[in-house]
């Protein structure tokens, strides 16, 4: 129970502007009487000085609007919700499981003849995994599930009537967020709640799988990886404690900064609803609400739009939510109810001007996605000009701007050579014309979060051994390199001076054992087909935005030259892969590989990071195993397996920011498998990581390897700094150490032993001397010739960008061993 002298000073240290436990936030939501007046006071100053810096002081915003309900249906069982119904109870009414094309379009036509400018999109989570009815419907339709059929009818919505759809589907996966983010500028989800607690039995969230809170927050962190515009919110009311509502406003903070996609967040307070299973609940009292409302915004600060339902309160008492804080009424329709909460229609918008100017403020009509998310990477080029055609100069809705519908549409092909396509020879000698990308300051995110993350991450950096302890460890590697314990193989990996020697000795003993003495190597070239990326990974200097001076886009017609360029050289493989830019078609990737098997049918096509497939799985809409078919059948052989850089998604999160989490790389890689693709296996180390993840990652990559057997090889691949993002901004260090290096090349070929064969180095990355080095640790083969490397050289790598086949043999030469060729498969090359 918290006092009143604890909410007080709680009270005290927020006009002061100093950081809050989550005890003294939980004090906070308990503020009442004098206490409440004071801290709706602080709220106000932290709100005012964020509209200022947004540069609309004194304007709050709402969204006018047409609420969609697409189906009733749902698989969860909240409590206090009116919304669902079951398919019974739909064919008692008459109704259809869901709206039908003409119905959504007839909501969509009126709503925008009325001047709204939003089509909301409301639905219950997946309810063909609950009713079988519901499948059956949508198997009738043409749809594999309720999101496709979400994404046919906001394409029809934006086609027909240029109407701006904003998604609430529930909760959806990665792939899924991918799918949806080009037909809709935003997408949302409540949070409602962090409380497991409401989870169990008798609580409001029994029975709701939708509900955990685990996998909420899991989706809001895969909207900022993906730059998807997201609003969210806070459900205060339905039976968690202070406590539990300080924990969820800090769990938004947190998602906020360190993914920055959450637009807006809705602070709604529960109203209870006849025939639910709450109805004898009392409502928030209004007190509770606004100090509900005032703490958010004191916690949250003042750049997160904070939103308060008018319909839910009176409306007089929308002065208070003003005075609470709020900066935003939300949606609010000229035509449809509120379907959530029919039971409280909407104020009417020239009542609400007038009170919001009897405040001091103006009340301006915004779009569905907020001014600061009006470019790329978060507003998809697909919707520029659906979006545009109804921004106003200062981001907000124009309101004079006409609602009629546009073309919505994939990019067809038939792209051509853009800017510097001569950059994979010009890097070796012009170099970059810049030390980083145009948008520096903004597509990565908050460095100053991430430089915060990265220092209260635990260093686990593994003990320094005794002799008697090492020698143990030694001798367990010695008897079963792969089976050693994880912390076995921490210890060895942390190796010092004598004890590395120790390790490196017994990894090359392992390399003689499993391939012999022949050092060997492919000839190859690279083909990255362009630079465009919006994906926006940390670690990255290859990725620009199309309008840098060093972007570029190849042709079909260069890339199958190059192709052809290749085989004349003697190469036997061509290694491709290329930015995330979505202008590029969604079959792109087909189109790449049948081009290059057409030009050079001799050439193993090597091509397609884990990353790019599943982007090809959420732009054409089939499975990971469909699309993987769909490009073997173009001609794909083998995939990279590259875009893995440390699998753990707590430092991919640092590293990458937008890329796949983990589990999608385990998808990519372990399919490709089960078809018979091959795949390579990386692990990008140095940066923010520690030795800890590194072991980590080599027994992951054992255990997929004991799974299905399709890595072919194990490539690590020291950071390299010079030019990366994560360095320049002061959070990553300057790639690894020549003993990292030794270890962890050491370390893979024991841990993969009997599993993987071939353990890689990477000259582009170390250079000649390391590279022999490591050569008498456990590594057997050197990789490619490449031909044009850029990535690493973007990076700031000074060990060229192609080697010759002379060059590759003098680096065997060097550690005292003999070179031969191979093919990607490792079989020998036919003469």
């Amino acid at each position: 129970m918290v006092t009143e002298r604890e909410v007080s000073r709680a009270v005290a240290r927020a006009e002061a502007a100093k950081t809050l436990s989550r005890d003294e936030i939980a004090a906070l939501f308990a503020a009442r009487g004098a206490d409440l007046e004071r801290l709706m006071v602080a709220a106000r100053r932290v709100r005012d000085a964020g509209l200022a810096e947004a540069g609309r002081s004194q304007v709050v915003t709402y969204s006018r609007k047409v609420f969609i309900p697409l189906t009733k249906l749902c698989r969860d069982r909240c409590h206090y919700c009116t919304f669902v119904e079951s398919p019974a109870v739909l064919a008692a009414k008459g109704e259809s499981l869901f709206l039908s094309p003409d119905e959504v379009l007839e909501i969509a036509r009126r709503g925008a003849a009325m001047g709204c400018k939003e089509a909301l999109f409301t639905l219950g989570d997946r309810p063909e995994d609950r009713w079988p009815e519901a499948r059956r419907w949508l198997e009738e339709a043409g749809y594999e599930s309720t999101l496709e059929y979400v994404r046919a009818m906001a394409i029809l919505v934006l086609e027909e009537t240029g109407l701006l759809p904003h998604l609430n589907p529930g909760v959806m996966s990665w792939a899924e967020l991918a799918r949806l983010k080009p037909v809709a500028p935003s997408m949302g989800m409540m949070l409602e709640t962090t409380s497991t607690r409401l989870t169990e039995k008798g609580q409001p969230h029994y029975k709701s799988p939708d509900k955990d809170p685990a996998v909420r927050v899991r989706v809001l962190e895969d909207a900022g990886r993906l730059a998807v515009p997201f609003t969210t919110g806070l459900l205060i009311g339905i039976g968690e404690d202070e406590t539990e509502r300080a924990e969820s406003v800090m769990e938004l903070r947190r998602i906020s900064r360190e993914h920055g996609a959450i637009q807006e967040v809705i602070v709604q307070n529960f109203r209870a609803k006849p025939d639910t299973a709450m109805r004898h609940a009392d409502d928030l009292g209004v007190e509770e609400y606004l100090a509900a409302i005032a703490t958010c915004r004191v916690v949250l600060g003042p750049s997160v739009r904070l939103q308060a339902p008018p319909n839910l309160v009176e409306l007089d008492e929308c002065r208070s939510l003003l005075d609470a804080g709020i900066d935003d009424f939300g949606g609010i329709s000229p035509l449809t109810p509120d379907h959530v909460n029919p039971e409280r229609p909407w104020p009417q918008l020239d009542r609400l001007t007038e009170l919001c100017e009897s405040e001091g403020f103006a009340l301006r009509e915004r779009l569905t996605i907020h001014p600061p998310y009006l470019r790329e990477p978060w507003l998809d080029p697909r919707l520029r000009g659906h979006v545009d055609a109804l921004t106003a100069p200062d981001g907000l809705a124009d309101p004079a701007a006409q609602v009629i519908g546009r073309p919505w549409q994939e990019p067809d092909g038939g792209w051509t050579d853009t800017g510097r396509t001569d950059l994979h020879t010009t890097i070796d000698t012009t170099g970059r014309t810049a030390d980083r990308r145009g948008d520096f300051d903004e597509v990565y995110g908050d460095w100053a979060a991430l430089r915060e993350q990265v220092r209260s991450a635990p260093a686990l950096a593994g003990e320094h051994l005794g002799s008697a302890e090492m020698a143990a460890a030694l001798r367990a590697a010695e008897a079963d390199p792969a089976g050693l314990s994880a912390e076995q193989a921490l210890a060895l990996m942390t190796a010092e001076g004598p004890a590395l020697d120790a390790v490196c000795s017994l990894a090359d003993e392992l390399r003689r054992e499993a391939v012999g003495d022949d050092v060997t190597y492919v000839v190859n070239r690279n083909i990255n087909f362009t630079n465009v990326c919006y994906t926006g990974c940390r670690f990255c200097a290859f990725a620009q935005r199309a309008s840098d001076a060093d972007a570029y886009t190849l042709s079909l017609d260069e890339v199958a030259t190059r192709a052809a360029l290749a085989v004349d050289v003697g190469a036997t493989e061509v290694c491709v892969q290329g930015g995330i830019d979505p202008a590029m078609p969604a079959t792109a990737y087909e189109q790449i590989a049948r081009a290059i098997k057409d030009a050079a049918p001799s050439l193993h096509l090597h091509a397609f990071s884990p990353m790019e497939i599943m982007n090809g799985v959420a732009r054409t809409g089939l499975s990971v195993a469909e699309f993987l078919v769909s490009i073997r059948e173009a001609g794909v052989d083998s995939l990279p397996g590259t875009a893995a850089e440390i699998l753990d998604d707590d430092v991919r999160w640092i590293l990458t920011k937008g890329k796949l989490p983990t589990a999608q790389w385990i998808e990519v890689v372990t399919t490709a498998h089960e078809l018979g693709l091959p795949t390579t296996a990386t692990m990008m180390y140095g940066h923010v990581d520690q030795p800890h993840h590194w072991v980590a990652h080599l027994r992951l990559i054992a255990d997929i390897q004991r799974r299905t057997g399709g890595f072919t090889e194990f490539v690590p691949l020291p950071f390299v700094h010079q030019s990366s993002p994560i360095y320049l901004a002061g959070v990553a260090r300057p790639g690894p150490t020549t003993r990292d290096n030794r270890a962890v090349h050491a370390m893979s070929r024991i841990l993969l032993h009997g599993l993987v064969d071939n353990i890689q180095c990477s000259w582009v990355k170390l250079g000649p001397p390391l590279c022999a080095q490591v050569l008498d640790g456990g590594v057997n083969d050197l990789g490619g010739t490449l031909m044009e490397e850029t990535i690493s050289r973007m990076a700031g790598s000074t060990n060229g960008s192609r080697k010759s086949v002379a060059e590759l043999e003098q680096m065997a030469a060097l550690a005292g061993r003999p070179a031969r060729q191979r093919t990607t498969l490792y079989t020998p090359v036919p003469a």
